[in-house]
């Protein structure tokens, strides 16, 4: 029987979890039950310690359009509080997936469209297909591209941001690649192995230290380099070489093994 749900969420036993946006019929167009439906999601795999990478992927042809034309709008028929309400959901949501202690791969096929090119620039890294397309197509409708911007503009750096925001026009997956806004492009048929590649490649790694990783990136991206950031630095790698990963990691590397957390 068919998953009908709008978001799907599958973990399996090495600890990966897919989380799929599940709107084929509107092109995985997200409304006010889908950001919802994302944030329950990943706050609930953010309290997983047995969940090492999260993928988030969509059903059906397409990525995403973005936000859903008719849930835009029955929102443009509300008042000030209520869209400010809508948009503080949408960046919660945002912000959760940003700040997931998993690595995040994002899953691209077809169209990646407005608050779509959002979801990508949040995940850590993401492989599109080579027929992939991304727009920032916001300010063709009379709006403007705000809850997504922090994330977009980290993502594909201030001066492609002020093309792309203000032109509205499409790019191709080799353009995505060139900004920084996608890690790998894949034929079609190739895109699960790409995506498997990078999720061995996590896996193979410490847990704890993928974990640390993530955090310490982004504590130390775009920082002045004071003596507060160095010291900082200097007591998280005293502190995780003292931990049991640490030392197992060590020694495993100097006695020529394998780790635990690889298994036999």
């Amino acid at each position: 029987m068919m998953n009908t749900e709008p978001v799907i969420t599958a973990i399996d036993a090495r600890g990966v979890a897919t989380v799929t946006i599940n709107n084929p019929a509107k092109h995985n167009a997200f409304d006010d039950v889908i950001v919802a439906q994302l944030r329950l999601a990943i706050d609930t795999l953010a309290e997983r310690e047995d969940v090492r990478v999260v993928v988030l992927a969509s059903s059906g042809k397409h990525f995403s359009a973005g936000a859903d034309l008719e849930y835009m709008q029955r929102m443009a028929g509300y008042d000030y509080g209520h869209n400010l309400r809508d948009a503080e959901a949408l960046a919660g949501m945002l912000k959760a997936l940003f700040g997931l202690p998993q690595p995040t791969i994002a899953r691209v096929q077809g169209a990646a469209f407005g608050g779509a090119v959002g979801l990508v620039s949040c995940c850590d890294m993401a492989v599109a297909t080579r027929g992939a397309t991304f727009a920032l197509s916001e300010v063709k409708i009379g709006l403007v591209p705000a809850t997504i911007s922090p994330y977009v503009i980290r993502s594909i750096g201030e001066r492609a941001a002020r093309r792309y925001f203000l032109t509205a026009e499409r790019f191709d997956a080799h353009r995505a690649l060139q900004l920084g806004l996608i890690s790998e492009i894949a034929d079609e048929e190739a895109l699960d192995t790409e995506v498997t590649q990078l999720v061995d490649a996590i896996l193979g790694n410490g847990p704890e230290a993928v974990r640390a990783a993530k955090d310490l990136i982004v504590n130390v991206a775009g920082e002045e380099i004071t003596a507060e950031l160095v010291e900082d630095t200097c007591a998280r790698i005293a502190h995780i070489r003292v931990s049991r990963e640490g030392q197992e990691g060590l020694s495993a590397f100097l006695e020529k093994r394998q780790p635990n957390w690889l298994g036999d």
